[in-house]
């Protein structure tokens, strides 16, 4: 009977490490979203979007913003790295877009 736990234990445990991955992967994509609106808003004002876009999110993520002006309207691209909980497998990215007028 020890035998059988002994070998169920370690699917077991892909399938808790994979539940944890999925909601790192979701919370990393709203954090996206959130640093991608914080960075248009900054970049539409002309101020430091690159700094607004990090501290919009948490602080154990590490988020980057690019920005295209638009004519009248900014679009900025946050990418969000997610760490990787499973073993053999790398980091993951996370992307989101925001577009905002620009403040003349």
């Amino acid at each position: 009977m020890a035998l059988e736990y002994l070998g169920f234990l370690p699917l077991l445990l892909l399938v808790a490490l994979a539940a944890v991955q999925l909601g790192l992967i979701a919370y990393a994509a709203q954090q996206a979203g959130t640093a991608a609106r914080a960075g248009a808003r900054s970049a539409s004002l002309r101020e430091d979007y690159a700094g607004d876009c990090q501290r919009a999110v948490s602080s154990w993520l590490h988020a980057s913003c690019s920005p295209a002006y638009l004519g009248d309207e900014v679009r900025v691209t946050a990418t969000v790295t997610i760490p990787s909980v499973i073993p053999g497998f790398g980091d993951f990215e996370a992307h989101k877009t925001a577009t905002m007028p620009v403040d003349h």
